[in-house]
């Protein structure tokens, strides 16, 4: 089930984050109201299916994220409890003896960035928009001494504590809410990750300077976004959907990019990684049944979305405060 106890007394250890630790309690409440997120006891009633095992290996640097058991189980059980929470986006993951083929090979994205980005042991971090966790039990498993997750959907916090359940590791957690609730100028944190999430925030310059204020002086930001080609000044800002997705507000080319991380204070600021997304690597799955990339695009050119703009492409972009 959903218990944040022993994250909540492994984050009161940390001198920096005491304060935070006595109002979060409040705050997850909050993000798992059952009034507001009607799908919620159903979510909760799949966790509380799953069968009461011991992992007894866990590897956090597969492409999957990979629980062992030699204890002998229910597979259907654990499987037709894993399927109560459907859709799962972000992955994959192998939970004994089932594998979570998620919509996203979301270790894809994660083989583009581990090579550039500044080693992770011992670091504290945090992810904005973190989904299911995945890229959170990737950076732990990378070394990390504290993971924090945020992501304000509440699936997705079930998703987590599917794998939490029987992991059981204090120093990973994902909270129930966004950046917006974190507070301001909290200068905690070694490295934070926003992957997916600066198209979605309506101010983005607000949004980079929210990252660079999460950070400790010279903390690392490892930025992922959709981006155009283009010069440094051109930006795409769609006035209806892109690819059907209608909270999309700023696609800027990585020069753009580069020069708004300036701007906001960032230094040392590097593009390291721009990929046009593959219908390999965002798809429809059996646990991801809804339309995905294939249905965004335009039918007779997969370069163009929907609505005729340039397909997604992702840049990542490293930046230190």
């Amino acid at each position: 089930m959903i218990n944040y106890s022993p994250f909540l007394q492994r984050l009161e250890q940390e001198e920096s984050f005491a304060e935070w630790a006595e109002s979060l309690p409040a705050l997850i409440e909050k993000g798992l109201n059952e009034k507001r997120f009607g799908d919620l006891p159903r979510w909760k009633k799949s966790l509380a299916a799953l069968p009461k095992l011991n992992a007894d290996n866990v590897s956090l640097n597969d492409s999957a994220i990979t629980l062992n058991t030699e204890t002998d189980y229910d597979t259907d059980a654990l499987k037709t409890a894993l399927e109560g929470l459907h859709p799962w986006r972000k992955g994959p993951f192998q939970v004994f003896g089932t594998f979570i083929d998620t919509e996203w090979r979301s270790d894809w994205k994660w083989d583009r960035l581990i090579e550039h980005i500044s080693p992770l042991e011992g670091k504290t971090v945090l992810d904005i928009g973190c989904g299911s966790g995945y890229h959170c039990w990737r950076m732990r498993g990378a070394g990390a001494e504290l993971v924090i997750g945020v992501d304000p959907t509440p699936l997705f916090i079930c998703q987590f504590f599917a794998l939490q359940t029987y992991i059981q590791d204090p120093c990973v957690s994902v909270l129930p809410m966004g950046i917006e609730h974190l507070p301001e100028k909290m200068h905690a944190f070694d490295t934070v990750f926003s992957m997916g999430i600066l198209y979605h925030r309506r101010s983005p310059f607000d949004h980079l300077i929210a990252l660079r204020d999460l950070l400790k002086p010279g903390g690392e930001l490892v930025l992922e976004t959709l981006v155009i080609e283009g010069n440094e000044g051109e930006t795409l800002v769609p006035e209806g959907r892109y690819a059907k997705m209608g909270n999309v507000w700023f696609i800027p080319s990585p020069a753009t990019l580069l020069s708004c991380l300036k701007k906001a204070g960032f230094k040392e600021c590097k593009l390291v990684d721009v990929n046009q997304t593959s219908l390999e690597e965002q798809r429809s799955t059996d646990w991801m049944r809804f339309h995905s990339l294939e249905q965004f695009l335009a039918p007779e050119n997969q370069n163009l979305t929907a609505e005729g703009h340039p397909a997604p492409r992702r840049a990542i972009i490293i930046a230190s405060s």
